[in-house]
């Protein structure tokens, strides 16, 4: 018999030190506690997800929801919006339960920016708020990111007018991975939240390794004109059964809460309340991707190509080779990588997986590069 494509990845250890070990895989007990994602025949780094979860934990609340899934999800909501109240010290009215903080995304570009109001963005970001805002006769107002890929709050705050509306910051940004500075981030939230509102995603959040880094929802306690997003469906692992939720100050959510769509489920809520709970999965999640990060910076390193050291679950690398045509080479290797992000065509990101697929993802980029 043939070997799999994963018996020759265990025998061909050592292509420049930089496939995993047999002795560092997962032992039988990790893998049921933690759930990881099978070996597929195209594994999929393209879309920051956590190749991990649901954890047993989790998975034994969303069967026990069973029980109540011919019920409609207001009371369960409100119940874990109590809880997430007390995590952030704030009121129960001041959380939004959504369908994923993409729905919180979408939902507050629609409530602030309809109808010719300007939303001012970094370049490139991630697309959820300003798509949808659009769709809506919102206007965008771009600031390209800086040499070192990373927000221009100077020219950003130099930007606003009368017509702003919001502004939008994804920090730790997608896809460039690049933090924010806390006291920078803190000091421009606090002016800028005086002139217009400031809007911030930290879908990443968890991901951040500096000791003491703010959230701002400190600025939400204050009573300021920001609004955080924070989403169970990175560290959490829970993209599939979309739920997240927003942080405002009670005058902003009100407005906002008028225009939920899709909200979530009780199945989605108990998956979410469990996860809170599951620190262990929590810690295991944040240390595999560490793991996996310092791989794929080590390949990187290996073949010479510049990245951005990335506070979060992906990194972003100058891949020399036009995005467009890399998709399609590393997508024959087996490897499904990260889309164009306009106007850094020529970089490319790469989410953190499992040990085999980074595996995988390096074996298919030496194949390319070296050959």
């Amino acid at each position: 018999m043939g070997q799999t494509r994963r018996d020759w990845l265990r025998s061909s250890l050592g292509i420049g030190g930089l496939l995993v070990a047999p002795s560092a895989l997962l032992s039988a007990k990790d893998i049921a506690d933690y759930n990881p994602r099978p070996l597929e025949s195209i594994v999929r780094l393209s879309s920051n997800e956590n190749p991990y979860g649901p954890s047993k934990k989790v998975q034994e609340s969303i069967i026990k929801a069973f029980d109540h899934a011919c019920r409609y999800p207001y009371d369960y909501s409100d119940a874990l919006a109590e809880k997430l109240a007390k995590i952030h010290g704030v009121e129960p009215e001041s959380i939004i339960i959504t369908g994923g903080s993409t729905e919180g995304l979408k939902i507050t570009g629609l409530t602030f920016a309809h109808s010719g109001g300007e939303i001012i963005a970094g370049q490139p970001t991630f697309l959820a708020m300003m798509d949808y805002a659009k769709g809506w006769d919102a206007t965008i107002n771009w600031v390209p990111v800086g040499e070192d890929k990373g927000y221009d709050l100077n020219e950003i705050e130099k930007r606003i007018s009368t017509k702003t509306k919001l502004v939008f910051l994804c920090n730790p940004n997608n896809p460039t991975g690049t933090l924010l500075p806390a006291k920078a981030l803190t000091d421009f939230c606090n002016s800028v939240s005086e002139q217009t509102i400031v809007f911030s995603d930290e879908a990443y959040y968890d991901f951040i390794e500096e000791d003491h880094y703010p959230s701002m929802d400190a600025l939400v306690r204050q009573g300021k004109n920001v609004i955080v997003s924070k989403t169970f469906s990175k560290v959490y692992g829970l993209a599939g059964t979309r739920i997240g939720y927003l942080i405002a100050p009670p005058h902003l959510a009100q407005q906002i809460r008028k225009n939920v769509v899709a909200m979530s489920n009780v199945l989605a809520i108990a998956a979410a309340d469990a996860s809170l709970e599951d620190r262990d999965f929590y810690q295991f999640s944040l240390e595999q991707n560490r793991k996996q990060k310092q791989r794929i910076y080590d390949l990187l390193d290996h073949l010479q190509l510049d990245y951005v050291r990335s506070s979060t679950n992906f990194i972003f690398f100058h891949s020399k080779r036009d995005i467009r045509e890399l998709g399609p080479e590393m997508l024959a290797k087996g490897v499904r990588i990260g889309r164009p992000f306009p106007p850094f065509y020529d970089w490319c990101r790469i989410s953190t997986g499992t040990a085999e697929e980074v595996d995988l993802f390096i074996k298919g980029m030496l194949e390319v590069y070296n050959g």
